[in-house]
């Protein structure tokens, strides 16, 4: 697929870079809503993890070294205030009819599971699907191409220019400092932005909430993955790429190298038949961070590539 590589190539010069990546905040048009994207340098890392690094798994090799072009990331995970007016939204002619195309279907129960709907908690329990099209109808309002990260964009981001298990360094004695885990999160997800950031100014890319990337999960991922911008185009509805552990999570879960595959069981107490394909039931522990590509494709590219995750 031609223009999936074109969403991730990168023809501007290193000068064009310098001028034009710069860290923005995006309003949302018609509402006070606002978010930071921290500009991300384009650059070369090592994925992966040493098969020295305790706690490593299987899936986390071969190290290899992946090129990436330059892009912004959200600094924090996208958040019930900026969520409930996508899925609020009544501009789009689908939202009229809540037709669950392009527009998520009301929840038939409290998926916060009472820790909080505010604006400042990060939005959780949604799909794949349902983050995949938040990014599309943020696409509709600002006019910017916006996606979930790919695991590779997403590992080089955490890391920050480390090499080490955490941002920080390979001793877990810091990491109440940086993110919420099983052992300072009191079994609740909490604001953003309230721990320290990594060295490239990105919060909670630790624990709070696990974060989806857009890639299918393959365990032989890093022997079949291209060298520059790689990415797994969709095969099926599970199990896709999930990062940076949660506040359920044990230390181990939030390395930066560390790989987790969604599964059927996230939903596994939904009620409804079919399933829905918005809403985990089970999943509260899951959320998810947008990108923007310094490239943008054209319309009709971007309307192919949201296409594809519409399942």
């Amino acid at each position: 697929m031609k223009f999936i590589l074109f969403l991730f190539s990168l023809a501007l010069s290193g000068a064009t870079i310098a001028q034009d990546l710069k860290t923005y905040n995006q309003t949302i048009p018609g509402t006070d809503v606002t978010f930071k994207m921290v500009a991300i340098p384009a650059g070369k890392f090592i994925i992966g993890s040493a098969i020295t690094e305790r706690g490593r798994n299987e899936d986390e090799g071969p190290q290899k070294e992946i090129t990436l072009s330059a892009f912004w990331m959200g600094e924090h995970e996208v958040t019930f205030a900026e969520w409930d007016l996508y899925f609020k939204d009544n501009a789009l002619p689908q939202s009229k009819t809540i037709d669950g195309v392009t527009r998520a279907t009301p929840q038939y129960i409290d998926l916060t599971w009472g820790m909080g709907r505010d604006g400042k908690h990060p939005t959780n329990s949604m799909s794949h699907t349902g983050a995949m099209m938040y990014c599309k109808w943020l696409y509709t309002k600002t006019g910017f191409f916006y996606r979930l990260p790919t695991e590779a964009e997403w590992e080089y981001a955490c890391r920050a220019g480390s090499e080490t298990v955490y941002p920080f360094g390979n001793d877990a004695a810091s990491l109440r400092e940086y993110g919420y885990f099983k052992d300072n999160s009191n079994g609740k997800f909490h604001h953003v932005k309230q721990l320290k950031p990594n060295a490239w100014g990105l919060y909670d890319m630790l624990g709070n909430l696990s974060e989806w990337t857009i890639d299918q999960y393959d365990v032989t991922y890093y022997t079949k993955a291209a060298d520059r911008n790689p990415i797994t185009i969709p095969a099926s509805k599970h199990p896709k790429t999930v990062k940076g552990g949660s506040y359920l999570d044990d230390a181990s879960e939030l390395r930066c190298a560390n790989r987790i595959a969604s599964h059927s069981n996230w939903n596994i107490r939904d009620p409804q038949i079919p399933k829905s394909k918005w809403w985990l039931t089970d999943g509260m522990f899951v959320g998810f961070r947008v990108v923007r590509p310094l490239v943008q494709p054209s319309k009709e590219e971007i309307e192919k590539f949201y296409n594809l995750y519409l399942k």
